[in-house]
């Protein structure tokens, strides 16, 4: 086999697909040539923290959204690795919702004894991916010497991701306000608001989150802004939700509903953009953060170009485990094991997968349809089973435990699918636990 593929970012999204290729080598498979450029200094895409926002040391745009005392805001047990469990990792049974220094150590853990950091070209930036006679041509930047390089290769896999690049609106009045105004991608510390009135506009998971973080943290008020519907959570005293933001005049904030607030900060939790401005137009994926990606056959392949692949594109409810199985899939296609459809059939396997995920009701009906996309591929492939229901059962629960109290959902546990072994009651309050060290989350050994 002559292929050289070309892996584009070191995430969880592309150190699955060098994992894929590495467990095919491991069962004697003959494996393509594989080159992973990544643009920070270390793998982990979202989950190595930088204290950076904006640029970094070399000009480049920020990769990170990552932020100090980060916990998981779902349960570990429907994110983990089927061939590679947190007791694998850790050699015991931990708490449900790690922070993100113990999941970045054990999404490092899979890989870091094996080959595939070899194959990975740190600091470096793609710069363009553009159709070739025979396959693709990749401009690459060293970003430590300024050097460029160009390579051919016969297929791209795009996993940089999409929580990256803000989607930034803008409100009458921003330009004189006197605080703070930031995007979530920009947010790293929660102590920063201590004491604060904190204006949150947007109802994503980084809106409930952050909010949450300011609170915990100290802040004075939390008031979070909704476009259409309100989040609904029984939050504490010092937090409300009004409906969507009209204009700021100096500290006051206006509403639509003819409220206004006296603030001192105000973060946007307004999402993220599908960005991929190294691709070449005909090659760039144009979607929005859904379950059923736009041109992409099996969430996975491109339709008008099946030779690249994208990885985990979608809206997540499962997101390790989801996108190992896109890997191994998008492994098989490359390696020949899996034939594609024509590029009718590709385009009508998209429209279907739209429509049923159009057909769903609630986030409920989008848990199912994940877990039924996840199975669909772990059944083409070698990855190993494992009980995606069960984890479909433990998202509902954790729905549950949310709707029962936002502020104390983290302090439940849940039974792996893995391992079939219960995770312990972490020592501390999720409220009260102010250090999420690692050396201080592991100490819950004492309650196992």
């Amino acid at each position: 086999m002559n292929k050289k593929v070309a892996v584009i970012g070191a995430g969880p999204s592309g150190l699955a697909v060098l994992r894929a290729f590495q467990s095919a080598k491991e069962s004697g498979y003959e494996i393509p040539e594989i080159k992973c450029f990544e643009k920070q200094d270390n793998w982990g895409g979202l989950w190595n923290y930088t204290w950076r926002t904006g640029l970094d040391q070399y000009g480049e745009a920020v990769h990170g959204s990552m932020y100090r005392y980060l916990w998981s805001n779902g349960p570990k047990e429907g994110l983990e690795f089927a061939d590679y469990s947190f007791e694998d990792h850790f050699g015991k049974q931990i708490a449900s919702y790690p922070p993100r220094s113990v999941l970045f150590e054990y999404i490092e853990g899979r890989v870091d004894k094996t080959e595939v950091r070899d194959w990975i070209e740190f600091s470096t930036s793609v710069k363009n991916v553009e159709q070739a006679e025979s396959g693709f041509a990749v401009t690459t930047s060293d970003l430590t010497s300024s050097k460029t390089n160009m390579d051919y290769f016969d297929h791209v896999v795009v996993c940089s991701g999409h929580f990256s690049t803000p989607n930034m609106p803008s409100f009458g009045g921003f330009d004189k306000f006197p605080g703070r105004i930031l995007h979530a991608h920009d947010f790293r510390d929660a102590v920063e608001f201590q004491g604060k009135d904190v204006l949150i506009i947007g109802t994503s998971y980084s809106a409930e989150d952050i909010g949450s973080q300011c609170w915990k943290y100290g802040a004075k008020s939390i008031t979070v802004s909704h476009r259409t519907a309100a989040m609904g959570y029984d939050w504490p005293s010092n937090w409300e939700e009004v409906p969507l933001l009209t204009k700021v005049d100096g500290q006051t904030a206006y509403f639509k509903d003819g409220s206004s607030k006296t603030v001192d900060a105000i973060i946007l939790c307004t999402g993220y953009l599908h960005h991929f401005p190294f691709m070449e137009d005909k090659l760039k994926l144009v979607t929005t953060n859904r379950l059923a990606t736009a041109d992409l056959y099996k969430g996975i392949a491109y339709v008008h170009n099946p030779r690249i692949h994208y990885i985990g594109m979608q809206d997540q409810w499962f997101t390790f485990n989801m996108f190992d199985a896109q890997a191994w899939w998008s492994r098989d296609v490359i390696m020949g094991r899996i034939d594609l459809p024509s590029q009718k059939d590709m385009v009508s396997d998209v429209n279907d997968r739209i429509a049923r995920e159009d057909a769903g009701e609630d986030d409920y009906d989008a848990i199912w349809y994940q877990g039924d996309y996840v199975k669909e591929l772990i059944d083409e492939t070698d990855y190993p089973s494992f009980d995606v229901e069960g984890a479909c059962k433990v998202f509902k629960e954790w729905k549950g435990h949310k709707k029962k109290n936002i502020m104390t959902f983290r302090d439940n546990g849940y039974k792996s699918v893995i391992t079939g072994s219960m995770a312990p009651k972490h020592h501390t309050p999720w409220k009260d636990a102010l250090d999420d060290s690692i050396e201080s989350y592991l100490l819950n050994e004492a309650n196992s």
